[in-house]
């Protein structure tokens, strides 16, 4: 995925490892030199691994993960946001700006008793964030983790559905899903979800389907959209609660007053997933 020798986990890592440091000096910014040397890198490697993975340099790249940045794509696009989704005609379910999604929720009879009806097929594998597990049934993808250690994140996967059968397996649900993280959207086909959701969580991540990538939109105008303008907080727990990480753009969501916010799968990562979608995003 890389024009280096090294893995795309390792090259991640070195990734999250700079953004951490330039977000702990970000009143000074780090020269180049400094970050490449807090990475274990040569200048003139770190400056090529970096723009490799990000397409810009990473003296424009910490301009996209700026709150001056974040601020300005609020006011830009927020209020026009999912006016615009509603005129064009589409449906909360399945469109995504850059992806065609549908959801199917589980019916309570496939998720009773821990999914013991369920069989589910998971696999690892590498993404432009580090690596991610994906889970699936026959009907769609169900979830979708970014994992620090294999084992403690198939545990969590288990723990979810801990009497569905499990297989070690990857299916064509796996393989048009990898397409998004190997920069082949032209070759995807449509991405099925099949997930455990309440009507409102349902609700909440449809309308996160809607914003585009490079776009940002607060809690309150997501509980504004589905009409539960004072439900800011429930809304801010469905996201949290979001079980198929990038594909429902949770990391699109932050705080009115510009701040990153949290992320389940680690701050230093929706950082990264943002900049990175701001930098591919001016590109085009």
């Amino acid at each position: 995925m890389f024009n280096n020798n090294t893995s795309s986990e390792n090259d991640y890592a070195r990734i999250e490892k700079a953004l951490n440091f330039l977000k702990s000096n970000f009143k000074t910014p780090p020269s180049l030199e400094e970050l490449a040397n807090y990475v274990k890198l040569s200048p003139f490697h770190f400056q090529r691994l970096f723009t490799d993975w990000a397409g810009v340099s990473p003296k424009q790249f910490i301009q996209f993960t700026r709150l001056e940045y974040a601020k300005k794509v609020l006011k830009d696009s927020e209020a026009t946001l999912f006016e615009t989704a509603y005129e064009t005609g589409l449906s909360g379910a399945s469109r995504l700006h850059d992806l065609f999604v549908n959801i199917e929720r589980m019916t309570p009879g496939e998720y009773k008793n821990g999914g013991e009806k369920l069989t589910i097929q998971y696999s690892f594998a590498k993404s432009l964030f580090g690596t991610i597990l994906i889970a699936s049934t026959v009907k769609g993808i169900n979830s979708i983790s970014f994992i620090e250690d294999k084992i403690t994140g198939l545990q969590d996967l288990f723990n979810q559905y801990p009497n569905a059968i499990w297989e070690n397996k990857t299916n064509t649900f796996h393989e048009n899903v990898l397409l998004i993280f190997q920069n082949e959207k032209e070759s995807l086909k449509e991405i099925r979800l099949h997930i455990k959701a309440s009507e409102f969580q349902l609700k909440v991540w449809e309308a996160l389907l809607k914003i585009p990538s490079g776009n940002l939109c607060t809690y309150g105008k997501i509980a504004s959209y589905i009409q539960h303008p004072n439900a800011a907080r429930a809304v801010g727990t469905a996201i949290g609660n979001n079980p198929v990480a990038y594909i429902i753009p949770c990391h699109r969501v932050i705080q009115s007053s510009g701040s990153i916010g949290g992320y389940m799968w680690g701050k230093e990562r929706k950082t990264a997933i943002l900049g990175w979608e701001a930098a591919k995003n001016q590109k085009l």
